[in-house]
Formats: C-alpha cells, sequence, structure tokens
C-alpha cells in the first residue's frame, strides 16, 4: 500500500489516504505507551507527522509501515474515536 496523504486528527487518529481508495482511519492510541511513542501524547508532537510513501513517521523516531497501517486500519471513523471537536 502507497500512502498518498496522512492528515493528524485530535484523539491521535490519522486519516490515510492511499491512491484512489476512500480515506482509512488508523488510531495510534495502542502505542502510545511504547517508549518510541510516548513523545506523541503531546497533541502537538502528534501534529509533526511526515509522509514516506510507504510509511510514515514523526520527529521523535516514531514511525509506522504501511503494512501495520493496512492490517489496522479502520474503513470508518468509529464515534467513540471521533476528533472532539
Amino acid at each position: 500500500m502507497k500512502i498518498t496523504t496522512v492528515e493528524p486528527l485530535p484523539n491521535h487518529m490519522l486519516r490515510i489516504k492511499s491512491g484512489r481508495r476512500a480515506a482509512v482511519f488508523f488510531d495510534v492510541k495502542p502505542y502510545l505507551d511504547a517508549p518510541v511513542f510516548r513523545p506523541l501524547k503531546d497533541p502537538a508532537e502528534f501534529a509533526k507527522i511526515r509522509n514516506g510513501g510507504y510509511y510514515v513517521e514523526w520527529e521523535c523516531g516514531a514511525d509506522l509501515c504501511a503494512d501495520t497501517i493496512k492490517a489496522n486500519m479502520l474503513k470508518t471513523l468509529d464515534p467513540r474515536h471521533a476528533p472532539k471537536t
């Protein structure tokens, strides 16, 4: 899966597009207790995401490969994970 766009959302969610497919969502919260992901608990750090095409990465060194995203993506945004407005 090649990632064409990635957008950080509130509540530690990502909106990801791959090619012509509809956007999918990825919940980063289950990863936040791992040492490399802990800085992402800060929303300002979470927003510092970069699209690497076949992975996404943050300035702190945390990254997720496209295979991990594809295996754990949410097709629709569950209201429990929806960004708080």
